[in-house]
């Protein structure tokens, strides 16, 4: 592997997480600057089994205006449902690049993400699939689609993002 094509994997994966290291931090308006102008954030509620052109249920289909109302409401005084404070960690393993080429990349990143809620904890596992683009201010998130484990099975509401 060539130094240049190196460099741009550590670039793609230093990405992927700092958006969960911002996500574990609560720095929201952070977070969503990390995204493209035609963002979306997917989770398909049959997971991994659901085709990327598949338009059927989803637990989460939002646009880049979903995701800035969803950020703008995590900072609301009137969000009673975040009372208690609630708090996330994202536990990632390696990511591992499917493609990349200068303007676009992709990345799949297995997880397992907690998040807290007073005495509520929740324990969701699955894949994170990035889909990068290249912009003028550097890498973009376009999309990132969420294969949860059991992903059909029952879940309680999800107050953050996965």
């Amino acid at each position: 592997m060539i130094a240049a094509e190196a460099t741009r994997e550590r670039e793609l994966a230093a990405l992927v997480a700092d958006e969960a290291m911002l996500l574990d931090a609560g720095r929201f308006a952070d977070w969503l600057a990390l995204w493209d102008a035609e963002a979306r954030y997917w989770v398909p509620l049959a997971g991994a089994a659901q085709a990327d052109d598949e338009r059927g249920q989803s637990l989460a289909d939002e646009d880049r205006m979903l995701l800035e109302l969803r950020v703008a409401r995590l900072g609301h005084p009137r969000a009673h449902s975040l009372r208690p404070r609630v708090a996330c960690q994202h536990v990632l393993q390696p990511s591992r690049v499917e493609h990349a080429d200068e303007a676009r990349a992709t990345l799949v990143t297995p997880f397992v993400y907690v998040e807290v809620q007073g005495a509520n904890e929740l324990m969701l596992a699955g894949r994170a699939r990035h889909r990068l683009v290249r912009t003028a201010g550097g890498w973009k998130i376009r999309e990132k689609r969420v294969d949860l484990l059991g992903a059909a099975r029952p879940l309680p509401a999800v107050q953050l993002f996965v």
